[in-house]
């Protein structure tokens, strides 16, 4: 039996758009599991999903887009669910200091963002007061497409390229405490795991490094 190696799975190992390449979501869904069985039978390698934060996730995932039962059944097979020891995992102080700061920056960005969008929706409101306008087209014309642009400039600022939900972090979490690699193709895990002096391997590319693993096995 080879050396075992083991990898934690974020949800967007499974589930990114970049995996389907005209294919649908169960069809993709299906390879990847399907390679992640015969590593594990052939290759001794195991793959893991914090539970239940990201295996609730995955679920979730699978019931919105009406997945067989037998797909429920081979992700209980082949993905081992652990929850990861929140109490005991040790992560230096300096991290935490880190993200701190990052989120104290992310905070002001998106308070800036939020000040633009009051001030630009004040002046529209304004300039169609001055044309006459009735009270409910300033309204939607005035905030509608502000809202809009805000939401998508708030989120990039508070949420991107870093951690923002619990199964990010135990995902983590579970991936130190085991000494393991993590999958995903999320930009927030992919900082913080290097951060954390994990191994990272891009979600698109887990399913071809498996495939080679398997092309090479001697």
């Amino acid at each position: 039996m080879q050396l075992k190696q083991r990898f934690v799975l974020d949800t967007t190992a499974l589930t990114s758009v970049e995996h389907r390449e005209g294919s649908d979501f169960q069809t993709s869904m299906k390879t990847i599991l399907d390679l992640i069985s015969e590593a594990r039978m052939k290759l001794n390698i195991s793959c893991h999903v914090p539970f239940p934060t990201v295996y609730d996730e995955l679920l979730h995932f699978m019931r919105r887009y009406n997945c067989p039962e037998e797909l429920f059944v081979e992700v209980d097979t082949w993905l081992v669910k652990k929850t990861p020891d929140r109490f005991e995992v040790k992560i230096s102080s300096e991290v935490f200091y880190e993200y701190i700061q990052d989120m104290r920056e992310r905070m002001n960005r998106g308070m800036k963002v939020a000040e633009n969008a009051v001030w630009l929706s004040a002046n529209e409101a304004i300039e169609l007061a001055k044309r006459g306008e009735d009270k409910e087209k300033i309204i939607k014309e005035s905030t509608a497409g502000i809202i809009k642009d805000f939401r998508a400039k708030y989120r990039n600022a508070l949420r991107y390229g870093t951690l923002d939900s619990a199964p990010d972090l135990d995902v983590l979490l579970l991936a130190k405490e085991m000494d393991a690699g993590v999958v995903a193709s999320d930009e927030g895990v992919k900082k913080w795991a290097a951060k954390l002096g994990l191994r990272y391997v891009e979600g698109i590319t887990f399913p071809k490094m498996l495939q080679e693993y398997l092309l090479h096995m001697g």
